[in-house]
């Protein structure tokens, strides 16, 4: 079945940047077995989308909002599946090859974790897309295609932004341990910063605990002037800490939902990096549907770049409506 036009216009038209990591033909190793296998041309094409995303993380319900609705535009089956402990997501990745399914999209917070089922899947003759996170060893794992941000250059984007609201001394909150994705990220941030720059772990799991973490460091060092959390859920959280702890700290986050667009509405919160998750879950969708149909690859062996993009008090407003119908 062929992809609407507009779907197919937006993904050729999706920004690509050149990588460290280049493959032929733009996929993995295992792109040639795939196709041969005939994927479901006759029928209703199956993907499984499985990421690390937690339970009620707002974020990932947009991803899964737009892999649904890609399904239901395109006429395909999507299931999506996430469990934030990498060993169990990789045992839902090898369920799903079991299941024969006709395509996976798989974020990889914990590349490692996931390497043998990932490749797994590519030695069955299944294309993977993975998206998020790990884009940088994708190809290596045999997928033929990236969609995401590249999180450094994300980070050194929110690090100079920073920089240029006139925060001297930032605070870094990382929510999941283990997560490459969040230490690039920071990592990113701390060299578009170029000031003084800290890091605190919290759990994402435990907001109670993360806000208190925060304060703490906040009472404890008054010098930090710019808090940046990695997460949603996480950028309320601070807000609160810097008012608990008398702080007069901007806050800025990765990533929106309807608090943090409050937030910056109200001016507790200065920007927001957008990496439009929404694509995330749609686009890669579409690229499967490409291959399996038409034997299409999308960026030429680099990553689809989702963002970044800032939302801040000059855009927050035109913003708003499509974050509470779930599709920012």
């Amino acid at each position: 079945m062929a992809a609407p036009k507009r779907l197919l216009a937006l993904v050729m038209a999706a920004p690509v940047v050149l990588a460290a990591c280049t493959t032929d033909g733009g996929g993995g190793g295992g792109g040639g077995e795939a196709a041969g296998n005939g994927a479901a041309a006759d029928g209703e094409l199956a993907f499984s989308v499985i990421t690390h995303g937690s339970a009620g993380d707002a974020f990932w319900d947009v991803v899964q909002n737009g892999a649904e609705a890609a399904g239901e535009d395109l006429g395909i089956d999507v299931d999506y599946q996430s469990d934030g402990d990498p060993q169990r997501q990789a045992q839902l990745i090898d369920a799903a090859v079991n299941s024969d399914v006709d395509g996976i999209v798989v974020s990889m917070a914990n590349p490692d974790a996931l390497q043998e089922s990932i490749e797994g899947a590519v030695e069955a003759g299944i294309p993977v897309v993975t998206i998020n996170s790990g884009g940088e060893r994708s190809a290596e794992f045999g997928a033929i295609g990236h969609v995401g941000q590249d999180e450094r250059i994300a980070g050194q984007g929110a690090g100079r932004r920073l920089a240029e609201e006139g925060a001297t001394s930032v605070l870094c909150v990382i929510h999941e341990a283990g997560n490459v994705g969040l230490d690039q990220r920071c990592g990113g941030a701390e060299e578009g910063f170029g000031g003084t720059f800290e890091t605190l772990q919290v759990d994402i799991n435990d907001l109670t605990g993360a806000q208190s973490a925060i304060t703490s460091q906040l009472q404890s060092n008054p010098g930090i002037d710019g808090v940046l959390t990695l997460n949603s859920a996480v950028a309320p959280i601070a807000v609160g800490s810097a008012q608990d702890a008398g702080s007069e700290a901007q806050i800025a986050t990765f990533d929106l939902n309807e608090d943090v667009i409050s937030g910056i509405q109200s001016g507790d919160i200065a920007f927001a990096v957008d990496q439009q998750q929404y694509e995330q879950g749609y686009l890669p969708v579409v690229m499967l549907q490409l291959y399996a149909e038409n034997l299409n690859t999308v960026g030429g062996g680099q990553p689809v770049l989702t963002g970044p993009g800032f939302v801040d008090a000059g855009n927050v407003d035109a913003i708003a409506d499509l974050a509470s119908a779930g599709t920012r």
